[in-house]
């Protein structure tokens, strides 16, 4: 595949129970996954990814702490039967810098019901049950951003 990477950002948000929030995606009821958005141009990955924060869960930058972001970057291919309805088809994927949060405030600091909406549910799910309900072509990904975070071995 010729096609170049997205550069996007990826967010792990875990609350005072080390659970990780998951969302349901808007566009596939059976897929939930972390959120996760592009670069705009000119902007550096954390500023990226305190915006899409906002954007997909409503949580605002004083609420969160910075606990880790990724020594590497990312990459995940989409499944070619899907690439076209993704990105204008401009992509392969995604080649994402993550990041790890605290959620330091209350579930009523969440609102999925942005202007940019993504998700139609969320939850705080147990590092296993994340896996489970993700699409597969992420799951690797995502497990190695949970071992790079030491979140492997914890819920």
């Amino acid at each position: 595949n010729s096609l170049p990477y997205r550069l996007g950002v990826g967010l792990v948000i875990i609350n005072g129970q080390s659970k990780i929030f998951t969302g349901r995606r808007l566009d596939n009821t059976k897929a939930w996954q972390m959120p996760q958005g592009g670069i705009d141009e000119n902007e550096i990955p954390l500023e990226a990814a305190y915006r899409e924060m906002f954007e997909e869960t409503g949580i605002e930058k004083r609420k969160v702490a910075l606990l880790k972001q990724s020594k590497i970057w990312y990459r995940y291919d989409l499944p070619k039967e899907i690439q076209g309805k993704f990105w204008g088809g401009k992509f392969r994927g995604q080649s994402q810098k993550w990041f790890l949060f605290r959620f330091n405030g209350s579930d009523k600091d969440i609102n999925i019901h942005t202007k940019y909406q993504e998700f139609s549910d969320w939850m705080w799910s147990k590092k296993t049950d994340m896996l489970k309900a993700i699409v597969p072509f992420k799951k690797s990904l995502y497990q190695s951003v949970l071992k790079d975070f030491d979140l492997d071995s914890k819920n």
